[in-house]
């Protein structure tokens, strides 16, 4: 009912007000990291629509480095390895433009999903204040991804560390799948953007926040999982290079991507990870009798029967 729920988000904002800084040698704990993410998406929330925009501008022009180095990295291996190996290869740079925009703390859509999530189940802001930043961020990544895609491919061929049919095969590589493939794999990519927040939220040093930003996107790349704002450059730059990439197919592929990305990342946090905080401190009965939360494993809870 509606007390036993008040109660339930009292208990989890007293854990979060009580949750203490680990030294520096420790773990951070589960209580510590969900308060810091809560904090930091409080804090983008406070910031005003223009600021927001101009940082999701920057992180869409900044995520065409990632771009960059999948075009020319492509167009440097072709013919001489197989294409399947090479789009293998593609998750070697697929991580730098990810690395640049997290570590410089401009606005990633995916990145903060989950993020700006957290103050809503917290109660703090509302669904629609999430809906509107949300749109907000999709816009500015957008634009910024427009911006640096007419660039690069007039700069490509130019320089010559790569050609239009480059830009044309990698952006038929992005969307030759079916619709429901696309956004189960926009999911899991949401998902995967989900964990690489809540992981360098955990991380305690700049060398350990590079390592996981390399592993975690560098998977999404090697699997071929669909990422909205990498894939708006990918597929874009086809649009306007290429007849094969038709304005509707564009269309589709950017309205998949964004809505699985959103579900994956929401998902990551509203199910598997914001509902943990409840636990913390709750008394459990088994057969020996009463305990607390704080001292028994994930596995111990297995099979164990909550009394409210």
């Amino acid at each position: 009912n509606k007390n036993d729920k008040t109660e339930e988000q009292q208990h989890i904002d007293d854990e979060l007000k009580n949750s203490k800084a680990s030294e520096a040698d420790t773990a951070k704990s589960h209580g510590e990291i969900l308060k810091q993410q809560i904090i930091e998406g409080q804090e983008t929330y406070d910031k005003s629509p223009v600021s927001i925009l101009l940082s999701s501008l920057t992180a869409g022009l900044e995520i065409g480095f990632s771009y960059l180095l999948i075009c020319s990295l492509f167009f440097f291996l072709e013919g001489k390895v197989s294409e399947d190996s090479i789009i293998k290869s593609l998750s070697i740079v697929y991580p730098i433009g990810f690395v640049m925009i997290i570590l410089g703390q401009s606005i990633l859509f995916t990145e903060q999903t989950s993020l700006l999530t957290l103050p809503v189940l917290n109660k703090k802001r509302s669904l629609g204040s999430l809906l509107r930043l949300w749109g907000l961020v999709i816009l500015g990544n957008l634009i910024g991804g427009y911006l640096i895609a007419f660039l690069l491919v007039w700069f490509g061929p130019q320089l010559g560390i790569f050609d239009l049919k480059t830009i044309e095969k990698i952006a038929v590589h992005v969307t030759d799948y079916h619709g429901s493939v696309i956004f189960v794999s926009a999911i899991l990519a949401g998902w995967l953007m989900g964990l690489l927040s809540w992981l360098v939220a955990a991380s305690k040093d700049t060398l350990s926040r590079i390592l996981i930003i390399y592993i975690i996107t560098a998977v999404l790349a090697f699997t071929g999982l669909h990422h909205s704002i990498v894939g708006n450059v990918e597929v874009f730059s086809g649009l306007i290079s290429s007849p094969k990439i038709i304005f509707v197919e564009y269309l589709s592929f950017i309205s998949l991507a964004l809505l699985g990305n959103a579900l994956g990342g929401a998902f990551f946090v509203a199910l598997l990870k914001y509902p943990n905080l409840s636990l913390v401190g709750s008394n459990v009965y088994v057969s020996s009798g009463f305990f607390n939360v704080n001292t028994c494993t994930v596995e111990a809870l297995v099979g164990i029967e909550f009394i409210p």
